[in-house]
């Protein structure tokens, strides 16, 4: 009787080894999709206070896809205005709407974003000992980037929650930090 419950451990135990590297593999899975070759932004069209500016020539490399979702996700939290002239260029994408700095909303990368279906979803953004709510509202597109839609700035790398300046302060980062900040999330 106890080998059976003991055969059952082992199948069980492996059954776990085997799941968490095919959950490694996955993650790794996700392998550059391509690269793009930059252009210099027309003067003023590109705002340097949240992002680097594509550059002449340098190539950058684009994503279609982001490790792997889990109840939490590893990713790099940057900063990014929503408003009206802010540096994300275009309306966001969910709404054709721009978003106030004081609001908690957030730009995916394009994995993660996954063809608009986290569209107005609230995501738990943990960094800094704290957490904040926040809502899906854009894209940070890991496929294009150095054009107007994209405010000439490069393509997001594919690990990617582009915050809010909201969302910085409710993580309570000191102002001189803000830019980029290792995080994990989760959907809320």
């Amino acid at each position: 009787m106890m080998r059976g419950y003991f055969s059952s451990f082992v199948c069980f135990v492996i059954l776990l080894l085997l799941a968490d590297t095919l959950s490694s593999l996955e993650a790794k899975i996700c392998k550059p999709s391509g690269k793009i070759r930059g252009r210099n932004p027309p003067p003023g069209e590109c705002n340097p206070e949240y992002s680097d500016c594509c550059k002449e020539g340098e190539l950058y490399t684009t994503y279609k896809c982001s490790p792997r979702v889990s109840g939490r996700t590893n990713a790099v939290l940057t900063l990014n205005s929503f408003e009206k002239g802010g540096d994300g260029g275009a309306p966001s994408e969910c709404d054709e709407h721009y978003h106030s700095d004081d609001t908690p909303v957030v730009a995916l990368s394009t994995g993660w974003f996954n063809h608009m279906h986290r569209c107005f979803q609230n995501i738990t953004i943990y960094g800094n000992g704290r957490s904040v709510n926040a809502m899906v509202v854009d894209e940070c597109d890991s496929t294009a980037g150095c054009d107007s839609d994209h405010g000439y700035q490069p393509p997001c790398p594919n690990n990617i929650v582009d915050a809010s300046k909201a969302v910085w302060k409710a993580l309570k980062v000191p102002k001189s930090d803000w830019g980029e900040l290792d995080i994990y999330w989760s959907e809320a």
